[in-house]
């Protein structure tokens, strides 16, 4: 059901790698609500996924950019405002990339080499994002930008490994650029902390299937979806949230906050 809550908006959503993806389902809602949107990745997941699919379903150009470059981000920005005839008013930062993850290291032996790339894609690419959009005056007062992170940051997940830490880095810079950003222009700048999600990245993460089961039996409400996320990421994007901003939002069914639960204690007495 559409409601309009982003008639008139315009955005762009990075990250849509194929049908599982957050930023695709988000991309896919935020145009049934009325925005009219840009498709970004980088190059090489563009290769791997299904983002030209994607843009014929919600009729957006697609610009490649690689986030850990200044000269891609600021190209990516002029284009978008060239595109958009002036500024816009959404950004949906779903990018993550744990290298030494993919490499298999254990978190206490990292590549410290491997390290800074997944912290510069992971995180500091959204303070590169936000820098560049400052600097070019692309985001409209009363912006919204969400970038979607996972309670790794606050709580042990060992698997999870080198990716809290850039989870935990993301989370501060959406809170300090929150305040910058708003003070100059009132653009809200927020993370939305998801449940364990079935996509193609998170599905690559060692115990994966164990663990969604288990946040599924520690959730109240049951893990959220990808599509109830897209939900919550519009309205975050719509007029309804002005005064949100600099805020770390649990999206997982009350995950974050549930010491036990009864399911879990009938599963460890089995």
């Amino acid at each position: 059901m559409s409601y309009n809550l982003l008639k008139g908006k315009k955005g762009i959503i990075f990250g849509a790698l194929d049908e599982k993806s957050i930023a695709w389902v988000s991309a896919i809602r935020c145009f049934e609500e009325g925005a009219e949107i840009i498709l970004s990745n980088a190059p090489v997941a563009m290769r791997m996924g299904e983002i030209n699919k994607l843009a014929g379903q919600v009729n957006a150009p697609v610009i490649p950019c690689d986030v850990s470059s200044n000269e891609d981000v600021e190209n990516l920005i002029t284009k978008a405002m060239e595109h958009f005839g002036g500024s816009f008013d959404f950004i949906l930062h779903s990018i993550g990339m744990g290298v030494n993850v993919r490499k298999g290291k254990h978190y206490t032996e990292i590549d410290y080499g491997f390290n800074v790339k997944t912290n510069d894609i992971s995180a500091v690419s959204l303070h590169r994002v936000l820098a560049a959009c400052m600097k070019k005056d692309a985001l409209n007062e009363w912006g919204s930008v969400i970038a979607l992170t996972y309670i790794a940051a606050q709580r042990v997940f060992p698997d999870y490994s080198e990716m809290a830490d850039a989870k935990a880095l993301l989370e501060s810079i959406a809170r300090s650029f929150g305040y910058h950003y708003g003070v100059k222009k009132h653009v809200r700048v927020n993370t939305i902390s998801q449940s364990p999600t079935r996509t193609t990245a998170g599905s690559g993460v060692k115990g994966f299937d164990g663990f969604i089961h288990y946040a599924e039996k520690m959730s109240p409400l049951g893990n959220a979806s990808a599509a109830d996320c897209a939900n919550y990421i519009v309205s975050m994007f719509s007029d309804l949230t002005r005064m949100v901003t600099m805020q770390n939002l649990f999206h997982d069914g009350g995950f974050s906050f549930t010491g036990v639960t009864g399911p879990v204690i009938e599963q460890m007495e089995k």
